[in-house]
């Protein structure tokens, strides 16, 4: 399915199977929605339908060649699928860093679209910088990630055996890898988002300003985190939640930024609880 965002950018959306309420499922940079498939599978027999977006520049959603990277146009995108979705009383959302800030943008342009929104991490910095993320190690860690791989089977073999994403479980691998990488004509396999374009996200993501507007969101947010880093996004989350009507935090010591792909059944138990509090 192709969903025209705002500016006439085709957002892919990716049917992740299940039956029942809609999720819609918003990754982080650099991600994909592919990368939510293992959290979809445990919800699915669940009694859930889980959908998720590909952001512009991301897995097979095409960014315009002459688009400035500006946080804005991710909300754009998730926004026009979300508005396409939308089922009475609202759907569910589930975002991952980029992924949460983008579901909390389009709950404030259009109030009334979410049920609930479950948000890992968010990426919404306060305007003093505190617990703001180091965005030039970010940008010029992902400028250096090597973009190709003789082989899918190459590619999980090498991010499995260091940091950081050693710690995605082999159903997590998998998806962040087949659904991240293409075959190329010369027989390697080429990340869909480029080191170039996933350097830029990390460099505006400061440029919206979501959270002086984070009182305004309408629905209830949990706010889950892993373990508070002072250069990472955990740092901030208890803050994020503090500023929201209607929130509930939630820390697990045991996790880290990338919970979502080591500990899948973990979020979707989160989403399942979550929904059960709804009225």
């Amino acid at each position: 399915m192709r969903v025209p965002s705002s500016d006439g950018v085709e957002v892919v959306v990716h049917d992740l199977g299940g039956s029942g309420p809609l999720v819609l499922m918003s990754h982080a940079t650099g991600f994909l929605g592919y990368a939510w498939r293992p959290v979809a599978d445990y919800l699915a027999p669940r009694g859930f339908h889980c959908v998720a977006l590909d952001y512009r520049g991301h897995g097979d959603t095409v960014a315009p060649a002459d688009w400035q990277v500006a946080w804005n146009g991710y909300g754009d995108d998730v926004t026009a699928v979300a508005e396409v979705l939308v089922e009475p009383g609202g759907i569910v959302g589930v975002g991952h860093s980029m992924g949460g800030a983008g579901l909390m943008m389009a709950a404030l342009r259009h109030p009334g679209l979410f049920r609930a929104l479950l948000v890992y991490e968010p990426i919404v910095m306060p305007p003093d910088g505190l617990g703001s993320v180091e965005q030039s190690p970010l940008a010029t860690g992902a400028r250096r990630r090597r973009s190709s791989f003789p082989s899918f089977e190459d590619a999980i073999a090498n991010y499995s055996s260091k940091p950081p994403l050693q710690v995605f479980t082999p159903e997590s691998m998998h998806a962040y890898v087949h659904g991240g990488f293409r075959l190329g004509t010369d027989g390697h396999v080429h990340l869909k988002c480029t080191p170039e374009h996933e350097a830029r996200t990390f460099e505006a993501s400061t440029s919206h300003d979501t959270w002086a507007h984070l009182r305004e969101i309408d629905c209830p947010v949990w706010v889950v985190s892993g373990i508070p880093l002072a250069t990472q996004p955990s740092h901030v989350a208890r803050r994020i939640a503090e500023q929201l009507p209607d929130s509930r935090y939630l820390e697990f010591d045991d996790l880290d930024h990338f919970g979502p792909m080591s500990h899948p059944a973990r979020i979707a138990e989160l989403v399942a609880e979550m929904v059960a509090t709804l009225p």
